[in-house]
């Protein structure tokens, strides 16, 4: 069979395509055609070697795949063949609360991921996928969508009316957008292209702000609550913007902190947290149960992820570029055949 693996944290020319035999299930455990991978910013981060030492190379790279189950080892119950079926980001992190054993099973990370033609992965770190959901789409649930719903939904327990913030419109954002109208709340977005602000406005985001024509954005938020600040912000751009989210949150709100796209260094006042007595959580995708949860909804509301580019399996290189290049809207997505 095909994989890619990154023989070194050096940048996507240490990515290569090698042969490798097929892999055989052992006990628990359930051998996967993949039929579609999806990339996520941490991908990126670990190609270039930024993700620690955790990381050991050679490495199969990507946490996010679905595909079919093709065999099952001895002892498997919870899928059977023919299963659609996606990998969970943290293969132990089935419930409860992350500790730090759990943080060692990250997919694309830790352990070998999913840009391969087949998988084996133990049945406990297993979801079906929604049945109205194609391949292609289920691949982008594992890490964006399970995050925005960690945020909005297991943490933040976010009720009709409230008013939420997201920067930029990469996939987590996206499915966040998506989340917040079904359990209707009022969404604000930034992004830096007018064209993406567009779009995000046919999926519902009720209030569209330019950050680039309008820097001072957390100034035009509070004009635009009636000087309060929004309830709570999703945080994908990091220390180079969380100064301006904690202007721009009401008092007593919240700021889930997910990403660094913004920068992972900068000074912060942290007097704002005290003063306006903030809640900011940390945000790592989520458990199993929560995906489970998740696809309950995405089930019931016939939500469709939103998939700006599908690259085929030859095209992973260009795959990773064109993620890198920030044009995406909603997620890219590796197809295999």
């Amino acid at each position: 069979m095909k994989i890619y693996q990154f023989e070194s944290g050096t940048g996507l020319d240490a990515l290569s395509l090698v042969e490798k035999p097929e892999p055989q299930p052992t006990y628990g455990q359930v051998l996967i055609k993949v039929r579609a991978t999806a990339l996520n910013y941490r991908d990126l981060v670990v190609a270039q070697g930024g993700y620690g030492p955790t990381v050991k190379y050679p490495l199969i790279p990507i946490s996010d795949g679905a595909g079919e189950v093709v065999a099952i080892g001895e002892g498997v119950t919870r899928v059977k063949v023919g299963d659609r079926v996606a990998g969970i980001f943290f293969q132990k992190w089935l419930d409860g609360s992350l500790t730090k054993e759990k943080l060692k099973s990250g997919l694309g990370g830790n352990i070998n991921g999913m840009l391969a033609e087949y998988v084996t992965l133990h049945e406990d770190g297993l979801v079906i996928l929604p049945d109205h959901l194609s391949y292609e789409e289920g691949a982008t649930l594992p890490c964006a969508a399970v995050t925005a719903w960690h945020a909005l939904m297991t943490q933040g327990k976010i009720t009709a009316g409230e008013r939420v913030l997201l920067l930029g419109t990469g996939g987590v954002s996206i499915f966040a957008l998506q989340f917040a109208k079904v359990h209707g709340a009022e969404v604000i977005i930034t992004s830096s292209s007018d064209e993406k602000l567009q779009h995000a406005q046919e999926l519902g985001a009720d209030v569209i702000i330019n950050y680039k024509t309008t820097p001072e954005w957390h100034k035009e938020i509070y004009k635009l609550t009636e000087g309060n600040g929004v309830d709570r912000v999703i945080e994908v751009g990091g220390a180079g913007t969380l100064a301006k989210s904690m202007q721009a949150v009401r008092v007593g709100g919240t700021i889930s902190l997910i990403g660094i796209l913004a920068g992972a260094k900068a000074e912060v006042n942290p007097l704002p947290v005290i003063m306006k007595n903030l809640n900011i959580q940390g945000i790592y995708v989520g458990s199993r149960d929560m995906f489970e949860s998740m696809n309950q909804a995405i089930s019931l509301h016939k939500i469709k992820p939103i998939i700006d580019r599908v690259f085929p399996f030859e095209e992973a290189k260009e795959a990773y570029s064109y993620l890198k290049s920030g044009a995406h809207f909603g997620k890219v997505v590796i197809k295999l055949e």
